[in-house]
């Protein structure tokens, strides 16, 4: 079943199931104590917490509209180990539930590129044969981020993974930005750096409403003091920087943040002070199909 879908104008945004997994609690956190963040998120013995990649559908009245892409359907036993995968990708058949197919994909914007962002670009077929999964949408990528795939650091190499890009120059539905590019009217990338050296931004306007999704500046909704960073953070200093001027540029705009990885809410305002104001979907609301 989908969460409820959230309204901005003429947009529409759905969360797509991209496979959930469990994520060590004190990486996640980084320096903050687990004193403090354990009063947001309960760990289990191994000191792991649950997350989703929930790719984010954006339906607008002529295009749609896939952000990140989940984990996919290509890990191997030893992967879906190590990781903890507790649910396995099912974007297809989410696309299915709202009457769209993989072709019906008009554009794919990746924030950033490692494996739980950007596994799903290709897919397995029912042959086991690797096919992009949106054959017909232009993928948007950063330059300094497509530089770092192609030539990665030691550390990249551990999350940059060829089989999810391999296909995508070789059939010609890779486009190579730098800075910030309007999508569509209403639909704008920005680049952030931060978490990696190419991430970037979605910014969604339509009819005066806003929606954000800071990918992983803003992992999950307990990630909202903007000293909570990530050890995963290849920039850590920079997503300081980064989150507390977008939370106080996105406030003044009163805009949704939406997130792909918190397993509890998909969006969030923030008040004045920075604490989770309103949230999506409100609590208690079931869960339905759109």
């Amino acid at each position: 079943m989908l969460a409820p879908k959230l309204v901005i104008g003429d947009l529409q945004i759905y969360w797509l199931n991209g496979g959930n997994f469990r994520l060590d609690g004190g990486t996640m956190f980084g320096a903050v104590p687990k004193v403090l963040w354990a009063r947001k998120c309960k760990a289990d013995a191994a000191n792991t917490l649950p997350y989703c990649n929930d790719v984010l559908l954006v339906k607008t009245p002529e295009h749609n509209i896939i952000i990140d892409t989940g984990l996919g359907n290509k890990l191997s036993a030893k992967k879906l180990s190590i990781f903890q995968v507790t649910s396995p990708w099912a974007v297809i058949d989410d696309l299915a539930e709202l009457e769209l197919s993989p072709k019906d994909i008009d554009f794919v914007l990746l924030t950033h590129c490692d494996f739980d962002h950007a596994g799903g670009i290709v897919m397995l077929d029912e042959s086991g044969n690797e096919r992009l999964t949106f054959p017909d949408a232009v993928h948007y990528v950063q330059k300094a981020e497509w530089e770092d795939v192609e030539s990665p650091c030691h550390r990249a190499q551990s999350t940059y993974w060829p089989e999810n890009f391999n296909l995508l120059k070789k059939e010609g539905k890779l486009k190579i930005i730098e800075g910030d590019v309007e999508v569509l009217p209403g639909i704008r990338l920005c680049h952030t750096g931060g978490h990696t050296r190419g991430h970037q931004l979605v910014e969604l306007q339509s009819k005066g409403k806003t929606a954000v999704h800071l990918g992983d500046l803003f992992p999950t909704h307990a990630h909202n003091n903007p000293l909570w960073i990530m050890a995963y953070d290849n920039f850590p200093l920079d997503v300081i920087d980064r989150k507390e001027e977008y939370f106080n540029h996105y406030k003044n705009l009163d805009s949704w943040f939406v997130f792909y990885h918190d397993i509890q809410i998909k969006a969030c305002k923030l008040d004045r002070l920075g604490a989770v104001d309103q949230i999506h979907p409100p609590k208690n609301a079931s869960l339905t199909k759109n």
